[in-house]
C-alpha cells in the first residue's frame, strides 16, 4: 500500500520512536523510508563581524545534529532491512520544508512524532505536527509518546 514513507526527525526520543514505527511499517509494505531534518537557516540576527562567525558556528552545529538524527533513522531502517535515504534542508518554516519534501520525493505517507502539548503550551509553542496534519496532501501518522 505504501511505497515511500517520509520521516521528519529532530534527534529526540520521540523522533526515534517514530523512526522505529516507520521502519516497521516500511518492512511490512516493502516501502522506502525518506528521512528529513529541517534546519532553520537564520534563527538570529548578529551585529558586526562576529555575526558571520556566529552563523557559521550555528550552521555547523545544526548540520552535526542533523547528521546524528538522520543516522538514527538510518539505523532503524538498516536493522529491519529497509531502504533509506536521508536529507537535510534549510527552511525558515519547518512544516513547509516537510511538506515540500513529501511532495518532491513522491511520498505517500508521513510518519512523525508529536510531543502531545495541550492548552496554553500548545497555543504558545505551536505544533509542527499539527501544521503538517492540517496542510498535508498525503496521510499523516502521528506517533505519540509512550
Amino acid at each position: 500500500m505504501f511505497k515511500k514513507i517520509l520521516v521528519p526527525c529532530d534527534g529526540s526520543q520521540l523522533s526515534h520512536q517514530a523512526a522505529e514505527f516507520a521502519a516497521d511499517l516500511a518492512k511490512q509494505h516493502n516501502a522506502h523510508v525518506i528521512g528529513i531534518y529541517v534546519i532553520d537557516p537564520f534563527p538570529y540576527i548578529g551585529i558586526g563581524d562576529a555575526s558571520a562567525v556566529g552563523i557559521q558556528a550555528y550552521l555547523s552545529e545544526a548540520q552535526a545534529s542533523a547528521s546524528r538524527a538522520l543516522d538514527d533513522v538510518r539505523a532503524c531502517c538498516v536493522a529491519r532491512g529497509v531502504a533509506f535515504d536521508g536529507d537535510t534542508i534549510e527552511r525558515n518554516v519547518t512544516y513547509e520544508g516537510i511538506l515540500e519534501t513529501a511532495d518532491a520525493e513522491g511520498c505517500d505517507l508521513i510518519v512523525m512524532g508529536s510531543h502531545g502539548r495541550k492548552g496554553m503550551q500548545a497555543l504558545i509553542l505551536g505544533s509542527v505536527a499539527q501544521k503538517v496534519l492540517t496542510h498535508a496532501k498525503v496521510p499523516v501518522l502521528i506517533v505519540k509518546p509512550q
